[in-house]
């Protein structure tokens, strides 16, 4: 019997539920302004410094080509030194001596401004120049072409001892300058004087037996034409002719009315002159 009912029931299948519980959880930000007062704070304006060119690493060859580069200046003011030789013709010395070419030194300072544009610029120069002899006169010595006695206006005899064309010349110039890539041509108006000196046996207490100097003093104009190459930023290479009228070739002193050479005497004086120039500034 037992058996019988086992067999009736009915098996059942069961359901189970199962649930989860999620949970999300999120994050919300406020933004809220904030008043903030700035008290006692300053700000001061960028300042850059200046930089020299010399404190820059430039390429050795550039930096020697800016140093010898001329500085130029607001004025456009420039100033420097001139030396050089040449030589000189003079007509009145042609009838003393067969050498009619004078050799010399000279040394010169010069100032410039430019006008009108860079390139052109008005120059202006002192020189000195220093004239060896090309003849020797010396009574005491040989026969001269002035030997013997001269008179003064006041009949005071005086004797002549020596003479030689060896002096100092100092000029004056004013020139226009026009530079052309590195050729300057040029042309100026001059003023000089050659110190010619001669010497005589004075009387002194009515003897004749002082040497006294008798000298040239007159001053003479000329012009001049030249042209100059620049071989470097600051060197010049210059070649200049001048010439000068000189008018009533005088030897004078002051203690004698006398004059060897008659008045009225014009010569000419032409010099060729080959030098160098350096550009200080």
């Amino acid at each position: 019997m037992f058996y019988t009912c086992f067999q009736a029931q009915r098996k059942k299948t069961d359901t189970i539920y199962v649930y989860e519980k999620v949970i999300v959880y999120d994050t919300i930000y406020l933004e809220k302004a904030i008043n903030l007062t700035f008290k006692g704070l300053k700000f001061s304006a960028p300042q850059i410094a200046p930089i020299k060119l010399n404190d820059l690493h430039l390429p050795i060859d550039l930096q020697d080509n800016y140093q010898n580069l001329p500085k130029r200046s607001g004025s456009s003011f420039h100033y420097g030194i001139q030396a050089g030789t040449g030589f000189k013709k003079v007509s009145w010395a042609e009838m003393l001596s067969e050498k009619n070419q004078q050799f010399g030194q000279n040394f010169g300072i010069w100032i410039s401004k430019s006008i009108i544009n860079p390139d052109f610029s008005l120059m202006f120069s002192a020189h000195i120049h220093h004239w060896n002899s090309t003849f020797d006169l010396d009574a005491n010595k040989q026969e001269t072409y002035l030997d013997g006695f001269y008179f003064s206006e006041d009949d005071q005899p005086l004797l002549f001892q020596r003479f030689n064309n060896k002096h100092f010349e100092y000029i004056l110039q004013l020139k226009a300058v026009y530079e052309w890539k590195k050729i300057r041509p040029s042309a100026g108006v001059l003023a000089g004087q050659n110190v010619y000196k001669m010497q005589f046996l004075v009387p002194e207490n009515n003897v004749l037996n002082k040497l006294d100097d008798f000298k040239s003093s007159q001053i003479n104009f000329g012009f001049s034409a030249g042209l100059q190459y620049r071989v470097f930023s600051r060197f010049f290479i210059d070649f200049e002719y001048q010439q000068f009228r000189i008018q009533n070739l005088s030897l004078k002193n002051s203690a004698f009315d006398f004059d060897i050479f008659k008045p009225n005497n014009t010569f000419a004086e032409r010099k060729f002159l080959l030098g160098i120039s350096y550009q200080i500034r």
